[in-house]
């Protein structure tokens, strides 16, 4: 059992559940600010970083491994939708170097590897999505933006 992946299973376990509990709170927050598309796509967000949750806590009981409730760090909550889709890029974009040094430990542990493998190319795909809203952004401005969100 390689204890960098056993470690990486129980890192994403806790940061991904609170990653997931900031995107239903700023969904929240979007859809009380009236931006629906924008509150169900953070909504959707944060049920698909759950379903990785339980996937990596199962993974790490199939390995025998003790599954952690760790302490987790705080993280912003932002009222202005630009900020918090520059915020969340920047979490993806760092995220995902730290993933593929994970995804390259566990080659030797194929479900381990499919699993990451498969959240790697989800996370990807938002990171894709917050940079073509950004794009968006700075092609039609924010207001314009905003009004599609709606």
């Amino acid at each position: 059992m390689n204890e960098k992946v056993v470690a990486g299973l129980q890192a994403i376990v806790t940061g991904l559940s609170q990653q997931a509990d900031g995107h239903l709170i700023q969904s929240r927050i979007f859809a009380a600010q009236g931006f629906n598309k924008l509150a169900k796509q953070y909504e959707e967000h944060a049920e698909e970083e759950r379903g990785y949750v339980v996937k990596c806590i199962d993974r790490l009981i199939d390995l025998g491994c003790e599954v952690k409730l760790e302490e987790k760090k705080s993280a912003p909550i932002c009222k202005d939708a630009e900020e918090f889709v520059k915020y969340d890029l920047q979490v993806s974009k760092d995220g995902l170097k730290w993933l593929a040094g994970i995804i390259k430990e566990s080659l030797e542990d194929l479900t381990t590897f499919s699993i990451l493998s498969e959240y790697y190319k989800d996370e990807e795909k938002d990171m894709y999505w917050a940079e073509q809203q950004l794009e968006l952004i700075s092609l039609i401005g924010k207001q314009n933006w905003l009004a599609k969100q709606i």
